[in-house]
Order: structure tokens, then C-alpha cells, then sequence
């Protein structure tokens, strides 16, 4: 089993910046690319960043410009710098890890939340 555990959700004004982490846990090997997904109240989870483990990154749209993933695999932790917020990424963000075989691991997620 792999534990994800997110942190340094909170709230931020709108233009601000935060920094999300995902330590990774446990029965690691094998996992492939990790990532971030977002789900506002009453839509549904979509991916908001994914970056594999040589480091190729790709973003949402939505988010391009403003965010960047980056990955310790010496430390299996990913982070999502977040710059520029606006309210519209107001959401629980979940950590995402794949794996080479069997279905992925998820965090419990981290809320975010753009209010001035």
C-alpha cells in the first residue's frame, strides 16, 4: 500500500500564490507519474497537473503559465506551485500517484480556497 499525504492547502487572495506537497509512502516502487487533480463543489475531479518520473510535465490548460509541478523522487514527494490564483481554483486538491500495474493512489486532498 502507498499513503499520500497533502499539505499547505489553506486560503489565499486572489493573485497570491501557495505551494502544494504529496509525500509519498510506504510501498513506492512501481509508482510512475504523479499528479494533481482539483474538484470544485458540484463539478467533478479533473487533472490539473501530471509530471512523470524523468520530470516531463503537462499542465491543464486552465492552469498553464501559472502553475508548476515538480517532483523529489529522493524525498517521493511531488509539489504544485500555484501563482496568480483566482477564485475560479477554488477547490479540494487530491494528489494522484500511478502505478505500473493496479489502479492509482489518491491523497484525501487539500483544500484551496481564492477569497479576497
Amino acid at each position: 500500500q502507498v499513503q499520500l499525504v497533502e499539505s499547505g492547502g489553506g486560503l489565499v487572495q486572489p493573485g497570491g500564490s501557495l505551494r502544494l506537497s504529496c509525500a509519498a509512502s510506504g510501498s513506492i516502487f512501481g509508482l510512475t507519474a504523479m499528479g494533481w487533480y482539483r474538484q470544485a463543489p458540484g463539478k467533478p475531479r479533473v487533472l490539473v497537473a501530471r509530471i512523470s518520473v524523468g520530470g516531463s510535465p503537462n499542465y491543464a490548460d486552465s492552469v498553464k503559465g501559472r502553475f508548476t509541478i515538480s517532483r523529489d523522487n529522493a524525498k517521493n514527494t511531488v509539489y504544485l506551485q500555484m501563482s496568480s490564483l483566482k477564485p475560479e481554483d477554488t477547490a479540494v486538491y487530491y494528489c494522484n500517484a500511478a502505478r505500473v500495474v493496479g489502479p492509482d493512489y489518491w491523497g484525501k486532498g487539500t483544500l484551496v480556497t481564492v477569497s479576497s
